[in-house]
């Protein structure tokens, strides 16, 4: 069965609506404005929550702006800006916002999408941190390979399922003759 004329040129639009939205929001997140408001505060959140769960498994972790540390060992990783979601968020928003869905669904898709991102980052950052002090390859694997891949899949499979809660279209009414 081929694609009517119509479901391609939708589906071209939502295609050419999610890049553009997407290079939009990561110029913008590019820019020194969002960097000081945006990116650097959120970063150093990151490290102030990873290192309060890490803090219930050894006291001897803390945060300092974005690094995350261990008094006993002195071993430490600093979250850069490419280690807080921001990316994968950036794609997950992007894409809901181009996808046609009424603006409630997409707003309740994105607050919760931004929140599993960031409980996996969080998960992320923390298992990096621990691997870190034990195997410094395993966490260079981990850290470049595996975890890029699994915060973007994340957003892919929240995605996904966000399309799943879509609310049946109504049927087109026929156009009067």
């Amino acid at each position: 069965m081929q694609p009517s004329s119509t479901s391609r040129f939708l589906a071209l639009r939502v295609a050419a609506l999610f890049v553009g939205i997407l290079v939009a929001l990561f110029v913008l997140e590019l820019t020194p404005l969002a960097q000081r408001l945006l990116v650097e505060p959120w970063t150093a959140g990151v490290a102030k929550a990873s290192a309060f769960l890490v803090r219930l498994f050894d006291p001897a972790v803390l945060a300092s702006g974005s690094m995350l540390a261990n008094t006993k060992t002195g071993f430490s990783v600093t979250i850069l800006a490419g280690c807080t979601g921001i990316e994968a968020m950036i794609v997950l928003i992007a894409a809901m916002l181009a996808f046609p869905a009424p603006w409630k669904h997409r707003a309740l898709g994105i607050a919760a999408g931004i929140v599993l991102i960031q409980a996996l980052n969080l998960l992320r950052v923390i298992s990096l941190f621990f691997l870190g002090q034990f195997d410094r390859d395993l966490f260079n694997w981990a850290h470049l390979y595996a975890w890029q891949a699994l915060i973007m899949l994340d957003a892919l499979v929240v995605w996904i399922l966000w399309l799943k809660t879509l609310p049946a279209r109504t049927k087109a009414r026929p156009s009067p003759a």
